[in-house]
């Protein structure tokens, strides 16, 4: 097993080798939490070749226990095999799958319908297109270099998705106002291991599986304990709000504006919490006018030294 640090991810995104693999186990253990979503849709797995996909493994071998109306997959040609398939595929694949027909439980293959598509399978061509305007539900491992992108597209077609990306990814242009907007929010569980098409494990920087699907933990409410006092939580220099270091210290009487780590965004509830916007450094505007623009500084400082990314929201139910 090896280690991906965030360098080889940067790396990644700039050569658009994109061949980090979903496991199955991770795929199990996020997909139970969504049950009651998937009774008579369409779904579809766009991002990775069928052929060999965990994720069309997933669904064909619980199309039944689900409920599943259809099963779609694609994937992009890949001759050089710098992105989606982990296949020297010569030609883009469609596969789709509409449940058992001999009882046993099992998507044999004179079950799967297999078709050659005319183009070469990216997301967004005109193909691809079509074929998400059927579905109802998106879920796969898109390519990291191309996240805001495809996000992008999801929202424009309404469609519900459960995808993973990386935890940078939160604050992106285009990602992080969805989320501030209650258009998407992260789903159960991280994804830390990721399989290349040799077969080897690797550790990457964290992972989170991103989702416009309600759940049972987006309910769950944070427990806060702690009292707010000047000492404990400072005041920023450029913003107009107070820091918070660690998540569960946040103080439980503070009824302003704090700013918190992005992992705050695995605990929140937004009954609890509304988020208000982000540091300038991750967006221009992010800040919503918090930000003391006269400072020259758009990341967040306390006492001249810089803090690492935050998000600012407020406690909607303080004591």
């Amino acid at each position: 097993m090896k280690k991906i640090n965030n360098n080889n991810l940067q790396s990644a995104k700039k050569t658009k080798n994109d061949e980090f693999y979903t496991q199955l186990s991770d795929i199990e253990n996020e997909l139970k939490h969504y049950k009651h979503h998937f009774r008579d849709k369409v779904v579809y797995c766009n991002c990775d070749d069928p052929r060999v996909s965990n994720f069309f493994h997933y669904f064909s071998y619980n199309f039944e226990h689900l409920g599943l109306k259809r099963l779609i997959a694609t994937c992009y040609k890949s001759k050089s095999m710098d992105l989606f398939s982990q296949n020297d595929s010569e030609q883009a694949v469609c596969l789709i799958y509409d449940g058992d027909k001999n009882g046993n439980n099992v998507p044999d293959q004179d079950e799967i319908e297999a078709q050659l598509l005319d183009g070469d399978g990216d997301f967004r061509s005109d193909e691809c297109v079509e074929l998400l305007k059927q579905a109802d539900i998106v879920v796969t491992n898109p390519p990291f270099s191309l996240f805001r992108e495809y996000i992008t597209q999801l929202i424009e077609y309404d469609k519900k998705f459960l995808v993973i990306g990386n935890s940078n990814s939160i604050t992106y242009k285009g990602i992080f106002p969805a989320i501030k907007e209650n258009k998407m929010w992260l789903g159960y569980n991280c994804v830390r291991w990721f399989q290349t098409p040799s077969g080897e494990l690797y550790e990457a920087a964290r992972s989170f599986w991103y989702t416009n699907l309600e759940h049972n933990k987006r309910n769950e409410e944070l427990i806060l304990w702690k009292t707010y006092n000047p000492d404990d939580y400072p005041k920023y220099d450029n913003y107009d709000a107070i820091n918070i270091s660690k998540v569960v210290e946040m103080p439980i009487d503070y009824d302003g504006v704090m700013g918190v780590p992005i992992t705050f965004l695995t605990k929140y509830n937004p009954e609890q919490f509304e988020i208000v916007g982000a540091t300038e450094s991750e967006g221009k505007g992010f800040s919503e006018g918090l930000w003391h623009s006269e400072s020259g500084v758009a990341q967040a400082t306390i006492n001249g030294k810089k803090v690492y990314k935050r998000l600012f929201i407020k406690n909607r139910k303080t004591i």
